[in-house]
């Protein structure tokens, strides 16, 4: 089996792997990484596990994986049919200054790297808008020796707004109220995503962000469908999930690492969100 930790994404902030073709061999692979990557079938036909479900991979399905989130894509060999994908991994970090001047896009795009997806396997089927897209990013590829930051800049506005309307729809709520509010939203998810691995204190992120504990949680839960508590919890067990299978650090160590949570406290939060224990996921993730 492969495996992949980290990828180099090196100057350009992204990795794309254009319609790679796999012929008459057995592909499976488990791996996490810090990028955001998507994941498109041009043709083939398998599985992928995710978030302990198991999904079917066939012809026009996209797969769209959050930041270390772990997963597990098998295809088997097929002496009449190859393994057609396109791999597009970006930091995240990349696009963002893009999408300043459009705020709504922009509360999209942190909910797709942050949030908690209600889903994330999709059966596009004749839609090939997508795949015309990423053909369009393979030709600007191959006018130049790399696209400009204004060629990449205008492909990851469509290919978002593309995600955002006909992909996800309205599973995001990306239109989800005004610009303020959002604001306060992409504000909290920051604090999250630099403080996540502390004890939680409601009182301080309030503090931090000049908001009241009770207009914070109101907020938050109005405007994500989630509380902050679970959007905390859902954060510490995707990072713990990556640090089971990629790490021989002890569970004791982990559950200190996301969040400074006792041993007990820690798989019993993991077995809730998971439904076994940490142990057992790292068991099980490694004989894949």
């Amino acid at each position: 089996m492969k495996f992949r930790e980290s990828i180099d994404f090196g100057t350009a902030g992204y990795m794309f792997k254009y319609r790679d073709e796999t012929k008459e061999k057995h592909w499976k692979m488990l791996h996490a990484h810090q990028g955001i990557e998507m994941l498109y079938i041009h043709q083939g036909a398998g599985e992928i596990a995710l978030e302990g479900q198991h999904y079917p991979l066939q012809n026009g399905t996209l797969v769209i994986f959050q930041p270390y989130q772990l997963h597990r894509v098998e295809v088997p060999a097929h002496h009449q049919t190859s393994y057609i994908r396109t791999n597009l991994t970006f930091n995240p970090h990349l696009v963002g200054p893009w999408l300043t001047p459009y705020p709504r896009l922009q509360f999209f795009f942190r909910k797709m790297w942050r949030g908690v997806l209600p889903k994330q396997v999709f059966q596009l089927g004749e839609d090939h808008r997508l795949a015309h897209l990423l053909d369009d990013l393979e030709h600007s590829r191959k006018a130049a020796q790399a696209p400009s930051e204004e060629d990449l800049a205008l492909f990851f506005l469509t290919l978002l707004r593309h995600l955002e309307l006909h992909v996800f729809a309205d599973r995001l709520s990306a239109d989800a109220g005004p610009i303020r509010a959002t604001q306060h939203i992409e504000k909290i998810m920051d604090w999250v995503e630099e403080h996540f691995r502390e004890p939680f204190q409601l009182r301080r992120i309030a503090e931090d962000l000049h908001l009241s504990p009770y207009h914070l949680s109101h907020l938050f839960k109005q405007y994500t469908g989630r509380t902050i508590t679970d959007y905390i919890a859902a954060r510490r067990i995707r990072e713990a999930c990556a640090l089971l299978v990629l790490t021989s650090k002890p569970v004791k160590v982990i559950s200190r690492e996301v969040g400074g949570l006792s041993e007990p406290y820690f798989c019993q939060l993991f077995k809730k969100w998971k439904g076994l224990t940490p142990q057992a996921y790292r068991e099980t993730a490694r004989l894949l």
